[in-house]
């Protein structure tokens, strides 16, 4: 039961009872403790960095500061260091004894820990980093050398830091002052470099965030007792308290006052799923601004105006009627109660898959109910108010049917346009979850009018949407498509393209991530060869290097004659071409060719060709050139294994006979078991549905043009013979003298590589596999090979990123893509 505390006067003498258990946890982790920590560390990092690398700068610094400190008129080095001294210790016992005696024992506790943290990390990093001559200088009397990490600074940092000096002015003006006095005393007397003191001063701030982060910080939710009285000073007569959950409260007046709402804004409400929200702000541009990493204060003005705005507007929302702070960690917003229940408890959400007419279908709201809330939205959207957070949660609908639009936290005053089409794509995804696609957008189109529906399909991502709105209708596997359907129906006219709103993709940041291990790999084998593979290709043969450049250049036209012989529309040579040289820019950003192929299929969409269409012709290209490059690479391998000899062995390291038997056995034995079982051959069936449904018609139409067909054919067994005569030109540029036969297997071995790593452009597996092919068939030193698949990808990886640049910009000036 809801715990109630009478504000008379004759209940104050009363035992309280216990407050309701609202299962929230007496610490909270706040993530944002967690981004200083790392913030903090890599500063400190920066630092050892420069200390380690820039020694003259640091040298010539400590001896400006040493040079204008003499200037200062200073009273005798005792003194000082014992003043500055006895503060930097004072300062902080105050401010504990200060904590102590409100209440605040479980910080304080908090606080010794961290700065005792800080006080042991300062004497590790004085052990580790007493090499750094650059962080001491030589003490005034000689004998030895200062600290790398100056004094008492970090631990009275890290204890003033944890215990919390927000909102208490005169505390951090006092720790101010006192640690630049005791820093200038330090440099002045000599105990103290600039880099010390700079490194003492981040190792208190960042210990504090980790202690705070390991331990969490304390959280104490008020009585209803406090609530009550915080709530009397502005004007507000509470008569009763009642705790209807995390942090909210019934607040009931005398005489008959309207019932108060009230919701407690506290370090638990901000930490709650600040995670989630900066991983959304990360990769969504249009993602709102985590309620976290906001001051209190300024949450606090930001919600009070959104909801006066809104108020003013004519929408029906929550009016705040007082604001009022219980301390430096926690407020309270008191709205007008509203006795409106949201949508999600109202009404069920369409059933999955849809049921007939009849008994057992849910109960949606009406047409008239559909048309006010959009009549909500278009009021907000009036003043150019955007809610950003519309939810089946925060559409509320009241007893006479009226809709309130709640949940203004995370709106925005002024918004773009962008917002505002967001905000509709929402509501659309809202209403469409408990009253279908197509009354939700005929109730749209009826308040709003064809334009702004229509401008908001490009808008509906799941993404885009609020986590609320996203779990609704992932629970509707169809619905999306059915709201997009909808839309596109009733005004085919609107743009259907979805628009980019992401700014980083999870495959992007993997993509990166593998990259850079990739690239470090490869560094880290390139310094453990003996030979520098970096001097042999400084030092390449230039008629050798012109023939590979030649190849390589050869490559792009040849690939456009493979790639139009699968396309039996006629298309511009010119623009091609292009599309062919753009691919080398894209595919810098995309692992496993998925950038080429995406934009060959923009390309011949728009060409005027279907997608449907487009999408076969390459599929059909993909298909063909797979088959091609595995016979290519089977001769070539079967060559190396008959001229063995020519590499200097007896055998090739390639599969035995015997192996590749097995091989074929063992793939007999999997297509039988395939087709013997009706659950694997249903499976088979549904991948290969559309092989059979897309690509064979495609290649039945190709049949017809067998001139085109021919031709797209011999460019793909064209297109693999320049790369490996670019290859073989490389090699000898370098000065090694591998077959033929080993640089076409190494190259068609190494290409394959590049189009299962996850990496751009097959970055290290290509150089990784192609290298030591070439070393192992070609009978070539490793610093050889690797020299000479180096030169290869420069020019054919490297170099063509530019003009696949102006290539790419291009064609889309021309709207070819």
């Amino acid at each position: 039961m809801a715990t109630v505390i009478q504000a008379d006067e004759s209940q104050e003498s009363r035992t309280t009872p216990p407050p309701a258990r609202t299962g929230r946890a007496d610490r909270v982790r706040h993530p944002a403790a967690l981004i200083r920590l790392v913030a903090g560390v890599c500063w400190i990092l920066l630092v050892l960095l420069l200390a380690g690398y820039a020694r003259s700068s640091v040298f010539g610094l400590d001896s400006d500061v040493a040079r204008g400190v003499d200037l200062l008129p200073w009273p005798p080095a005792k003194l000082t260091a014992a003043l500055c001294g006895t503060a930097l210790l004072t300062v902080p016992l105050g401010f504990a004894v200060d904590r102590v005696l409100r209440g605040d024992g479980r910080r304080v506790a908090d606080a010794v820990l961290a700065a005792v943290l800080a006080y042991g990390l300062t004497l590790g990093l004085d052990l580790l980093a007493g090499d750094l001559t650059t962080l001491t200088h030589p003490l005034p009397a000689g004998l030895g050398r200062t600290d790398p990490v100056y004094g008492h600074f970090a631990p009275v940092l890290a204890f003033m830091t944890a215990l919390g000096t927000a909102g208490r002015r005169r505390w951090r003006t006092a720790l101010a002052v006192t640690l630049t006095l005791s820093g200038l005393s330090g440099l002045v007397t000599g105990y103290a470099t600039p880099l010390s003191l700079l490194l003492a001063l981040l190792l208190g701030w960042t210990t504090a965030h980790a202690a705070r982060y390991a331990v969490g910080e304390p959280v104490a939710s008020p009585a209803e007792g406090q609530i009550a009285t915080a709530l009397a000073g502005t004007g507000v007569r509470p008569d009763a308290v009642l705790t209807l959950g995390t942090g909210r409260y019934l607040v009931t007046q005398h005489g008959g006052g309207p019932d108060l709402d009230v919701h407690l804004l506290d370090r638990y409400a901000q930490a709650s799923g600040l995670l989630g929200h900066l991983w959304l702000a990360l990769r969504l541009r249009t993602a709102p601004r985590p309620l976290g990493l906001r001051p209190l204060r300024a949450g606090l003005e930001h919600q009070t105006l959104l909801g006066h705005a809104a108020s003013a507007a004519g929408a029906r929302t929550r009016l705040p009627v007082a604001v009022v702070e219980l301390g430096p960690d926690a407020a309270l917003v008191a709205y007008r109660r509203l006795d409106a229940r949201p949508f999600a408890e109202l009404f069920a959400e369409l059933p999955e898959p849809p049921e007939p007419p009849g008994e057992g279908l849910p109960d949606g709201p009406t047409d008239a109910e559909l048309r006010d809330a959009w009549q909500q939205l278009a009021l907000l959207q009036r003043r150019r108010i955007a809610h950003r957070s519309l939810s089946p949660n925060t559409v509320l609908l009241d007893a006479e049917g009226r809709v309130h639009l709640v949940g203004l936290a995370r709106g925005e005053i002024a918004a773009s346009e962008l917002l505002l089409r967001l905000d509709v794509a929402g509501l659309l995804a809202v209403l469409a979850v408990h009253a279908g696609p197509e009354r939700a957008v005929r109730a749209a189109i009826e308040v709003l009018g064809p334009g702004p529906v229509g401008t908001a399909l490009p808008l509906l991502q799941p993404i885009a949407l609020a986590r609320d709105t996203r779990a609704a209708l992932a629970r509707h596997r169809s619905l999306a498509a059915d709201l997009r359907a909808e839309v596109q129906r009733r005004m085919p006219q609107a743009p259907a393209e979805p628009v980019r709103l992401e700014r980083l993709r999870p495959r992007v940041l993997l993509t990166v991530v593998a990259g850079i291990a990739a690239g470090y790999a490869l560094l880290q084998f390139l310094f453990s060869l003996d030979t520098n593979p970096v001097n042999l290709v400084t030092g390449a043969d230039p008629l050798w290097l012109a023939g590979a450049a030649f190849w390589a250049a050869a490559s792009y036209p040849v690939a456009t004659f493979a790639f139009s012989g699968f396309v039996p529309e006629k298309l511009s040579f010119r623009s091609t071409l292009a599309a062919q040289t753009a691919g080398s820019f894209v595919k810098v950003a995309s692992p496993g060719g998925v950038g080429g192929l995406a934009l060959n299929t923009r390309y011949l969409q728009c060409a005027g060709i279907p997608t449907a269409q487009a999408m076969s012709s390459i599929g059909v290209s993909q298909l063909f050139g797979l088959v091609l490059h595995m016979l290519q690479l089977a001769v070539f391998s079967a060559l190396v294994g008959v001229n063995g000899a020519e590499f200097g062995s007896g055998s090739s390291p390639l599969p035995k006979g015997w192996v590749l038997g097995l091989a074929g056995a063992v793939g007999a034995v999997a297509a039988v078991s395939v087709a013997a079982v009706p659950r694997l051959r249903r499976r088979a069936q549904t991948l290969l549905r559309p092989l059979r449904a897309e690509v064979l018609p495609r290649l039945l139409d190709l049949a017809q043009h067998p001139g085109k067909l021919a031709g797209g054919v011999a460019g793909q067994l064209m297109v693999s013979m320049c790369f490996v005569l670019c290859l073989y030109c490389c090699t000898r540029a370098v000065g090694q003298y591998p077959g033929f036969n080993a640089v076409a297997v190494g190259f068609l071995a190494g290409n394959a590589a590049g189009n299962v790593v996850p990496t751009p452009g097959g970055v290290g597996g290509v150089e990784g596999l192609m290298s030591f092919m070439l070393a192992t068939t070609g009978h070539i030193d490793n610093a050889g090979a690797l020299a000479a698949v180096m030169l290869f990808r420069i020019l054919t990886f490297m170099l063509p990123v530019l003009p696949g640049w102006a290539a790419f910009a291009w064609l889309q000036r021309r709207r070819a893509i």
